[in-house]
């Protein structure tokens, strides 16, 4: 209906009403417009310091979204909320986000924050098994925008690795690697606590109970279970590379793990040579018998699982085999051959390497 008919609609209208009655109809609609501009614009004032942080979730249904925040106070009437959003015709269009609401703002302004401001919105956030804190500060960073720095900062932090009940100087070892969706520019401290918490939600009765089994302390099993996901990204393999360890730490033989090597590595992972072998630390397990002092990654749950069941066996060594596996053997000998076969492989590798070279000329 264009603007000129309904103009003659409302002079039609009133040629039947006399001045009695236009004055009547004129007042019920200024109240109707007035009341409904005193509950649209007029500003809602909230008590909590400013702003709120509020997260709508995937999903949400606009009842449930409007209870929570009558509920956190934001907004003094659910039915003026439910009036701003029909009318706003905005029913279907929140966003699933996290938001942070000033004070101050209308039921009107409040549908526009949710369907048209500005927010931070949840991204999926793959962190691979084995990643280090440094690492996992890294990936974080560059997917949420979260403060990396102090991610780390924390996650070495004596006060807050107690606050949340490990009883250890720092989460390495104990953050739950796997897919998650985080909300972008998400706090180091949230972060830290979701994943320590699905790392303990993991950490089922069954498990504590294989732990006192197998007779080593709860952090000596991640610890391990950490070097055993630094040899290998082969998920069938790692029962039998745990197996290799726990042998060695039985007979009192070193462990010569060269992924404890690589942690002690100041500008990251790097081809080893001979020099490396002797840095003097702990960690470093070609020169101290035992586990290291602490987990060099965050394991994931096959890591840990494979380290809980090992694989029943009698090696004591294993070296790649050029396939990104690894061959195994109980005699040093046996290990030796294994050694000149990935040494062969190597050189062969070498040899086709120069052909293509020559063939590219």
């Amino acid at each position: 209906m264009n603007t000129e008919r309904l103009n003659k609609y409302l002079e039609k209208l009133i040629s039947y009403l006399n001045r009695k009655d236009v004055a009547i109809v004129v007042s019920v609609f200024l109240i109707i417009w007035t009341t409904l501009y005193l509950i649209l614009f007029t500003p809602n004032y909230y008590t909590k310091d400013s702003p709120i942080q509020f997260d709508i979730h995937k999903g949400e249904p606009l009842s449930s979204i409007i209870d929570r925040l009558y509920d956190e106070n934001i907004i003094p009437s659910k039915n003026n909320m439910y009036l701003a959003a029909y009318i706003y015709g905005a029913q279907n269009k929140l966003r699933a986000a996290r938001f942070h609401i000033p004070n101050g703002l209308s039921y009107l302004d409040l549908i526009d924050l949710f369907t048209d401001g500005k927010a931070d919105f949840l991204r999926e956030v793959d962190l691979r098994d084995g990643l280090s804190v440094k690492w996992m500060a890294y990936v974080l960073k560059d997917k949420i925008f979260m403060d990396s720095t102090s991610f780390v900062n924390l996650s070495f932090d004596k006060q807050f690795v107690h606050s949340l009940g490990l009883k250890r100087n720092s989460f390495e070892g104990f953050l739950m690697p796997g897919k998650y969706e985080f909300y972008e520019r998400s706090s180091a401290k949230e972060i830290i606590k979701i994943l320590y918490n699905s790392f303990n939600k993991f950490m089922v009765d069954s498990l504590w109970e294989q732990t006192k089994k197998n007779g080593y302390s709860f952090e000596q099993i991640v610890t391990l279970a950490s070097i055993v996901k630094g040899e290998t990204n082969y998920k069938e393999e790692m029962p039998r590379i745990a197996s290799v360890y726990l042998n060695r730490l039985r007979i009192g033989m070193k462990l010569q793990a060269d992924p404890t090597i690589q942690y002690l590595q100041t500008n990251g992972w790097k081809r080893l040579l001979f020099e490396d072998l002797k840095i003097d630390s702990p960690y470093n397990t070609y020169l101290y018998a035992g586990l290291p002092p602490g987990p060099i990654n965050n394991p994931g749950k096959t890591a840990i699982l494979s380290v809980l069941y090992p694989e029943k066996t009698k090696y004591l060594y294993f070296v790649a085999n050029g396939k990104g596996q690894h061959n195994f053997a109980r005699t040093y000998n046996q290990h030796l051959n294994n050694v000149n076969k990935f040494r062969r492989w190597l050189i062969e590798q070498k040899r086709k390497e120069k052909q293509k070279a020559k063939q590219k000329s």
